[in-house]
């Protein structure tokens, strides 16, 4: 939509983009969306996008970036999707988690964080967490994926949640999934689980990555982005 100010001012901004999802089938998990903040004067008419977390994949396949986020000139860059079977995790705000086989995690945008590496092992493929705002992704090791970066804390006054978490890397067979980073990433899903965990809506969070796809393997949605605007009702400043 569009912001319209009464006057012209100087506002601070929290902005964060859509997660991305985790890919399906041993999966990366999906990296988060790229989270910014600090002050933009505006003086009119001001876009305002609130971006979309990407889509989950029943097949196998790598999950898809989230959505960009944007307030006027201040754009947040989607989460990178977490890699599927034999493929790294994609680049974004922070990185997607590679998938089993060792399949590096996804680089991320200046103050975002990497995706974590995919491990192999008999029976125990699993995929690397995507990347937070706070934290890289955890490497997977065989016999347990990695775990989703954790997000950073809100700058917004009064608002004590959360955002940008990454999501956690899926699994194989008798391997054990990956936790989703606090911050509104998803958990990864067992071998047998339908799907994994979405990234929780207007977070930013990436999803976990996908079980086996055999098995039913599926990975949920990226969280959808957020856009926040404050300012001192004095005209004191921002």
């Amino acid at each position: 939509g569009t912001l319209t100010p009464n006057k012209a001012g100087t506002v601070n901004y929290l902005v964060v983009a859509g997660g991305a999802s985790g890919g399906n089938n041993a999966a990366g998990g999906g990296g988060a969306g790229e989270f910014l903040t600090g002050t933009l004067a505006i003086t009119g008419a001001t876009t305002v996008t609130v971006g979309a977390g990407g889509a989950g994949v029943t097949a196998e396949a790598s999950g898809n970036n989230g959505s960009d986020s944007v307030f006027g000139s201040i754009t947040a860059t989607g989460g990178g999707d977490g890699g599927k079977a034999g493929v790294a995790g994609g680049a974004g705000g922070s990185g997607g988690g590679g998938s089993f086989a060792g399949f590096v995690g996804g680089a991320a945008q200046a103050g975002g964080n990497v995706g974590g590496d995919g491990a192999s092992g008999a029976g125990t493929g699993c995929g690397g967490g995507g990347g937070g705002k706070g934290a890289v992704g955890a490497n997977a090791v065989a016999g347990t994926s990695g775990a989703g970066g954790a997000g950073a804390a809100s700058p917004v006054p009064g608002d004590a949640e959360l955002y940008a978490g990454g999501g956690g890397g899926g699994a194989n067979a008798a391997a054990g999934p990956g936790a989703g980073g606090a911050g509104g990433g998803g958990a990864g899903a067992a071998n047998a689980t339908a799907t994994s965990t979405a990234g929780t809506v207007n977070t930013g969070g990436g999803s976990g990555g996908g079980g086996v796809t055999a098995s039913g393997g599926a990975s949920a949605a990226g969280g959808s982005g957020r856009v926040v605007i404050w300012y001192n009702t004095d005209g004191s400043g921002p």
